[in-house]
């Protein structure tokens, strides 16, 4: 692989991988889940991932075309299953208005959380969707039963490692009976200071009994303050626990397109990264204290290592769905939603389709059209080299 692989004048994340996997590789730095994403990335569509081909049904001329590492983490194979994933939820959703709301943790839990991550990360989810669903249930605010749509991400702009939830809230939910919607104002339907408190106060109990019963890793450097609950409690309690409540979403369709840049996203895209001569990279990223996009300079040791701290462990859900919108209340449920709502579910577009049919669909004819005849598409070839057709 080129040392600075260009590509529209900027340099792609492989590129920057390569220059460091002896270090990475070699002296064990990464963990296996780590280990096999580097590897992925390194060689996505390359020879390492083998091939398969192309036939012209017109002319015959073949192409033979590399495969996608299809890692998560891989900034490359992420589109087409965000286009499919989006679509797939455009037939999910609740044709409502919705709210985005950011569930984050103090700071000095990070540590904790990297080094216990399928067990902290689980205790986000669960205890932030927790928090909206009885929150929304109390008869003091709105008194529904509402759900969510939930998404992990562990990164900041600058690749710091900051683990968050991004969630999606239905304005609105079931009454009690379960035999009418109820909409919510124009403000989210909980106080945010309420929200953030029932958030914490879940989420440390939980925590709390995990660091009784032993079943979490303690980071180096803080074992005396997660040995004293008391200094602990003292330490948490002293905190917000910032619950942000961004704008509302007046239909599924804003949603969807607003979500599908959240779903896929990995810790840093292409696009983002400007340059790379093997010892420093440099790439774009936005302050959110000023608002404005800027460019940050790392050694390229710096920015793996920071870029690998996002690769989540092997079988883990980073989309979650709760409460009305969980799949077991799909057929329930969400089906008498749309009764009251009175709106019919629609199927998904791409429902039924073949690969080779979603992503003509997706990129279009012309990015199947043979370049050498000019008339003839592009199909997968059968071992003998001929046309097998779409």
């Amino acid at each position: 692989m080129d040392a600075v692989n260009k590509r529209n004048g900027g340099a792609e994340l492989s590129t920057v991988l390569d220059s460091q996997k002896e270090v990475f590789l070699s002296q064990k730095h990464l963990c296996p889940d780590q280990r096999k994403a580097f590897n992925d990335i390194l060689h996505c569509r390359t020879s390492q991932m083998g091939s398969h081909s192309l036939c012209c049904d017109s002319c015959g001329t073949v192409k033979v075309c590399y495969n996608s590492c299809r890692n998560r983490h891989c900034p490359k194979c992420q589109y087409i299953k965000q286009q499919l994933w989006v679509e797939k939820l455009k037939c999910r959703l609740l044709p409502v208005r919705y709210f985005h709301a950011v569930f984050t943790v103090p700071e000095f839990l990070n540590p904790l959380f990297y080094i216990n991550q399928r067990f902290c990360y689980n205790l986000l989810f669960e205890c932030s969707a927790k928090a909206v669903k009885k929150t929304a249930l109390n008869p003091a605010f709105l008194g529904v039963e509402s759900g969510c749509l939930s998404v992990l991400h562990t990164w900041g702009q600058s690749l710091n490692y900051h683990p968050h939830i991004h969630m999606l809230v239905p304005a609105g939910g079931l009454d009690s009976d379960g035999m009418q919607w109820l909409y919510a104002g124009k403000k989210f339907f909980v106080p945010v200071k309420a929200l953030s408190a029932v958030f914490r106060g879940l989420f440390m109990e939980r925590l709390l009994g995990a660091l009784e019963d032993n079943l979490l890793r303690i980071p180096e450097g803080q074992k005396e303050l997660f040995a004293d609950i008391n200094s602990l409690k003292r330490e948490s309690y002293a905190k917000m626990w910032n619950v942000y409540i961004k704008k509302t979403f007046r239909g599924a369709g804003q949603v969807v397109s607003y979500l599908g840049r959240y779903t896929h996203r990995v810790a840093i895209s292409n696009s983002r990264i400007l340059d790379t001569d093997g010892e420093t990279v440099k790439f774009r990223w936005k302050d959110y204290r000023d608002n404005k996009t800027k460019t940050m300079l790392l050694a390229c040791s710096e920015f793996v290592r920071r870029f690998m701290q996002h690769v989540l462990p092997t079988g883990f859900y980073k989309i979650r769905y709760y409460g009305i919108l969980a799949s077991a209340n799909s057929n329930t449920k969400m089906n008498e939603c749309f009764r009251l709502l009175n709106i019919t579910r629609e199927v998904s577009f791409y429902h039924g389709l073949s690969t080779y049919e979603v992503m003509e669909e997706i990129f279009g004819e012309e990015m199947f059209r043979c370049s050498c005849c000019k008339n003839g598409r592009m199909v997968f070839a059968t071992p003998e080299g001929k046309a097998n057709g779409p």
